[in-house]
């Protein structure tokens, strides 16, 4: 269906009940991608996640060599093969333009990396000066660039400032195995952001076979070779659930989303401990979380430097809240899809909220919202925080809600299920 630019956010008849199946993580389908193009034989990934991001590491993959093929419309079957030159269209996709050029580095030939005219102002050059450091050639410092492949690229060992994006350690380790001498990456500079989505990779590799040390602080080592084929089931996107759980805070109801893997290394697991200390209650039954509204909503004090990709959402609850929340650690926001610190403050603000930036966050007081446009600035998590604060508030229209298919295929017509509404309907 198509979409309008201006969708009316729809406002809760009364609390929002209901079981929301999420699909695959996004951070967990591309990084499986990875991997999987890295083995000989066929891993299969069951579960995974189709929106735009990963499907632009599909095509990504598939125009350097690798076999993807779409068994249903959940489970790729990935064949990792000799790679070539090709062209890469990274979209607005973090993960696609910083875990591509590490494995793009070993193909035999040219390959081009652009994408959408937001995405080049997208820090790059830490990745792309690393690889440079590693034996790659490479023209450019931020897309457009050209990666000119020649191979397998030397790898060894690189000191990079990763404080603007764990990312730019993930991207690294995740193709260390195909680097004729691995790689060994120090960060050095402010603690890393988001240190979860490194979790994630080291047990992601190892799971693929590869040897990993972890035992020294900021430095990581992925020795060479030992990848094999792998079966992933890919765990729902937990960061994604959280909008669906907030739901249920701001409405007084009660929203459960299933297969929530409570140790898992997603950044969304962490959303329980915030929703409870601002006063929903959460609980667990036969591997569902529950969140529970209880007519109150508390700001909070909170540093979100290891899961800062819940922001949005955590930033549209304090603006509803009734004391002041203090969201910190988060100054890396600034380098995201947009500058999400300034991007935030712009929107609250224009409902009629009270929101101001600090040095690494934002300053959130309660105010009373008002009907008005709530800019998405192509970014997926700023549009459904503005979903969250229509929930409450008559006349709040999204900008672009389409964009929400960067993770969420369809997340209007989730949440209009959800809501048991048609879009459109105020009441």
């Amino acid at each position: 269906m198509e979409l309008p630019e201006l969708w009316p956010a729809p406002r809760a008849a009364g609390p929002v009940t209901g079981t929301v199946a999420l699909p695959g993580s996004k951070s967990i389908t591309n990084r499986a991608y990875i991997l999987a193009a890295q083995a000989r034989s066929t891993s299969t990934l069951t579960n995974a996640l189709r929106s735009r991001d990963t499907d632009l590491m599909a095509a990504g993959l598939s125009s350097l060599g690798t076999d993807v093929d779409f068994v249903t419309e959940t489970t790729v079957a990935v064949t990792g093969a000799a790679l070539h030159g090709g062209r890469v269209d990274c979209g607005l996709a973090g993960t696609v333009m910083r875990f591509l050029p590490p494995l793009a580095t070993g193909a035999r030939g040219t390959v081009e990396f652009d994408g959408d005219p937001q995405a080049r102002t997208r820090p790059l050059d830490t990745v792309l000066g690393a690889l440079r450091g590693l034996g790659a050639r490479i023209d450019g410092d931020g897309l457009p660039f050209t990666v000119h492949g020649e191979g397998p690229v030397t790898g060894g060992v690189v000191t990079i400032d990763a404080s603007a994006s764990s990312q730019f350690v993930s991207g690294l380790l995740l193709s260390g195995p195909s680097f004729t001498e691995g790689v060994t990456v120090h960060h050095v500079g402010e603690p890393v952001p988001s240190m979860p989505h490194i979790e994630m990779t080291v047990d992601m590799l190892r799971s693929a076979g590869a040897v990993v040390d972890t035992a020294t602080a900021n430095t990581w080592r992925v020795e060479p070779g030992g990848l094999h084929a792998h079966d992933w089931v890919v765990e729902p996107d937990l960061s994604n659930a959280t909008v669906f759980l907030a739901a249920a805070a701001v409405t007084g109801g009660a929203v459960t989303v299933p297969h929530w893997n409570r140790d898992s290394t997603q950044p969304g697991v962490q959303f329980a401990d915030i929703l409870t200390a601002m006063g929903a209650e959460v609980s667990y039954t036969d591997g569902a979380i529950t969140a529970r509204g209880t007519g109150v909503l508390h700001g909070v004090d909170w540093d979100l430097r290891d899961i800062g990709e819940l922001t949005p959402t955590v930033a549209a609850l304090a603006a509803l809240a009734d004391t002041d929340s203090h969201l910190r650690g988060i100054s890396h926001l600034r380098g995201h899809e947009t500058d999400r610190l300034a991007a935030l403050t712009a929107e609250i603000t224009g409902l009629g909220g009270r929101c101001t930036e600090t040095e690494d966050g934002l300053h959130i007081e309660p105010a009373t919202l008002r009907a008005g446009t709530w800019r998405s600035y192509a970014d997926h998590r700023m549009a459904t925080a503005g979903a969250i604060l229509g929930l409450v508030t008559d006349g709040v229209q999204v900008h672009d809600i389409g964009t929400t298919a960067k993770t969420m295929p369809d997340f209007p017509a989730m949440w209009r299920t959800l809501l048991g509404t048609d879009d459109g309907d105020r009441s």
